[in-house]
């Protein structure tokens, strides 16, 4: 398959005796770049040769599958699969499995959880499967930072395959507890076979700074002096785009990826980082499972991730095929409160999940918005919260719709409790990984229970290569001027919460800065919490983005505020100044029910609205008839704006334009 000079790696061999027995059952740990992969592709060429029928391989991302068809495809075997995107072809498809033309049928996790998928296709392939095959298997466990539910399934499916079909799971990212957790799931006596984590040619350091501007300095003195093409990882999707405009500006090719960017987009930034066409990928975990550059020189962290686990499995992408390449970790200020978002926000509150169930008992059926409308979760997490019910069998769903079960359900809150603790737990370790004075990769590999963890030799702490930790002075200026720079657009909302047009939509609005950032944001949160008011520079500022970066058409002729429930006179106060310096009358029209809820405690769509409603007014006889400039302090949902903007033009203004002193942090999360 390879050619005659070709050899094993270590272990390889044993793997592929161990997983091509008839009714084996294999769990292979082994560090990325090592040839997991490999393994079932000999066995699946080995058990077609002996007769046997196809291999059915769980993949969880579709980038991953179109990686893995292509090897396929070079080493002889006939791959395929079955995933959203390509429906027009699941005909032909099925005409060559039944044909046995098929040697490796790649479907994700979610097709388990489709029911044409389960109760036709998947009954007709039972009797003839040569090989059953779960990729990353480390998403069954929700032990681990990649849980997807779906993966559940595969437990409750492997008895149907019967006891000659042999079951291999792989990962390269996974700690004692994981794989306990995925052997237990994969079935009894599973064999596992694990490597040593550590990568020769990686050499890691860790450098704290004081802020992003600080970061995004260094960035651009070293970057350059790194080998070949590389990634930055960035915890959210507004820093990929901030780093890649600041990487341009000083002369490098870079470009952004994360879940916003189309997909045939990603799948070319891939080909062009693969191709070293880009000096530098600008990553979320979007770029993650299965991609594998060989030649990839380097992986620095924009900033600390929340888990060992996810850590080596990102800087890990780096030397695989390369004598030396180098994982930079740098870290900062918000490192802390973003990585306790993901984690406050991995489970669905029990409560809310009752309250699902409640809704779902009290109807027939629901769509996920009739749902919104009853409970306050954020979309996405009901959205995982009906995944998670209906794993557990307590709701299933028909063409959009949910219903209840009767199923009972009880909620695992020893596990949940369990889980969140241990997260906790691996994020002071990652604290911790940056302030050891050990080798880093052995220090790595004890975090994540490698039995051959030792030190490396030439990390940073081993007497390696050290990054220096100072920054260059014009390079942060330059740095904050471009965060100040930062201007944010505000969007219209075009639709109520429930579907149905506005009668009155706002103009495309402005923000200063993204809220806490390096840039104006720190200045903006101490204004809020600190002093009680926007100081003169950051007003200042705010009067030069709206009269000179913006300029707003038809050009406002007066000034308004949303009145502010918890700081009552934060936001007029700024809009009197702000419409003093352009000239312009201020008009305080708008009033607010201050014992109305705060409108950050609503978290979805249809409550936003509904609360904005009930807590904003108008003194209408106040409202002017000409353009109006709408000032807020920090803008989230927009509802808020989108309210004030309708009472605002219902009662007689001219067209509405929002400007906000910033944009929440977690809308880029």
């Amino acid at each position: 398959m390879l050619g005659p000079g070709a050899e094993f790696r270590d272990g390889q061999r044993r793997a592929i005796e161990a997983v091509i027995r008839d009714g084996s059952r294999t769990l292979i740990v082994q560090r990325t770049g090592w040839g997991k992969s490999l393994v079932y592709w000999i066995a699946t060429r080995m058990r077609r040769d002996a007769g046997h029928g196809p291999t059915i391989i769980v993949s969880p991302l579709l980038a991953l599958m179109r990686n893995q068809i292509q090897m396929a495809d070079r080493l002889g075997l006939r791959a395929v699969t079955l995933n959203s995107a390509n429906r027009d072809d699941w005909p032909a498809i099925e005409a060559a499995l039944a044909a046995d033309r098929v040697d490796v049928l790649f479907v994700s996790a979610q097709r388990f959880a489709n029911e044409d998928f389960t109760s036709r296709l998947l009954p007709t392939l039972q009797g003839s499967i040569g090989m059953f095959v779960v990729d990353e298997a480390h998403c069954i466990s929700d032990w681990g930072h990649e849980f997807v539910p779906d993966y559940r399934r595969i437990g409750r499916l492997l008895p149907a395959f019967g006891p000659v079909v042999p079951v291999v799971g792989t990962t390269a990212t996974a700690n004692d507890r994981v794989v306990a957790d995925v052997a237990a799931q994969l079935g009894r006596d599973v064999q596992v076979v694990r490597g040593p984590l550590a990568r020769a040619s990686l050499h890691l350091d860790a450098i704290t700074l004081a802020d992003q501007a600080e970061r995004l300095a260094w960035l651009a003195e070293h970057i350059p002096g790194m080998p070949g093409s590389g990634i930055v990882y960035c915890l959210t999707v507004a820093d990929t785009e901030r780093v890649t405009t600041w990487l341009r500006a000083n002369g490098m090719n870079a470009a952004a990826y994360n879940a916003d960017v189309d997909s045939v987009v990603r799948e070319g930034l891939e080909q062009d980082l693969l191709a070293n066409r880009l000096k530098v990928l600008v990553a979320t975990i979007a770029l993650g499972m299965g991609f594998d550059k060989p030649d990839l020189g380097f992986v620095v962290h924009f900033q600390r991730p929340g888990s060992p686990i996810g850590y080596y499995q990102q800087v890990g992408r780096a030397g695989r095929g390369v004598a030396d390449a180098y994982g930079v970790l740098l870290t900062g200020r918000e490192d802390d409160e973003i990585a306790e978002y993901f984690i406050t926000t991995a489970f669905p509150p029990t409560e809310r999940l009752r309250e699902i169930l409640g809704v779902l008992e009290d109807v027939e059926t629901a769509t996920v918005r009739d749902i919104l409308a009853h409970v306050n979760l954020p979309r996405g997490q009901v959205e995982k919260a009906l995944k998670l019910l209906e794993v557990d069998g307590a709701v299933g769903h028909e063409r959009g719709r949910y219903f209840r079960t009767p199923m009972a359900w009880a909620p695992d809150e020893e596990r949940i409790s369990g889980v969140l603790a241990v997260r906790r737990r691996e994020l002071a370790s990652m604290r911790a990984y940056v302030d050891t004075a050990e080798c880093r990769m052995a220090y790595l590999g004890r975090l994540l229970d490698d039995p051959a963890a030792h030190e490396c030799g030439h990390c940073a702490n081993d007497g390696g290569r050290v990054w220096p930790r100072d920054v260059d002075h014009d390079l942060v200026l330059a740095a904050i001027r471009l965060l100040r720079g930062d201007i944010r657009v505000i969007t219209s909302r075009k639709q109520h919460a429930n579907g149905a047009r506005l009668s009155f939509v706002n103009e495309e609005g402005r923000a200063l800065c993204v809220y806490g950032d390096a840039g104006w944001g720190r200045r903006i949160h101490h204004g809020k919490y600190g002093t009680g008011r926007f100081d003169d520079e950051v007003v200042a500022a705010a009067v030069a983005v709206i009269s000179i970066g913006w300029r707003p058409s038809p050009s406002p002729t007066w000034v308004t505020a949303i009145p502010s429930t918890a700081h009552r006179t934060l936001v007029g106060d700024a809009a009197q100044r702000i419409a003093a310096q352009l000239g312009l009358p201020y008009v305080e029209c708008l009033t607010a029910a201050f014992d109305r809820a705060p409108q950050k405690d609503m978290e979805n769509s249809e409550h936003q609205e509904a609360n904005a409603r009930r807590k904003l007014g108008i003194q209408g006889e106040l409202v002017q008839p000409g353009p109006v400039l709408l000032v807020d302090d920090v803008v989230d949902s927009k509802w808020t704006l989108t309210v004030a903007g309708e009472l605002l033009r219902s009662h007689g203004s001219g067209p509405v334009h929002p400007f906000a002193f910033a944009v929440a942090s977690q809308r880029g999360a």
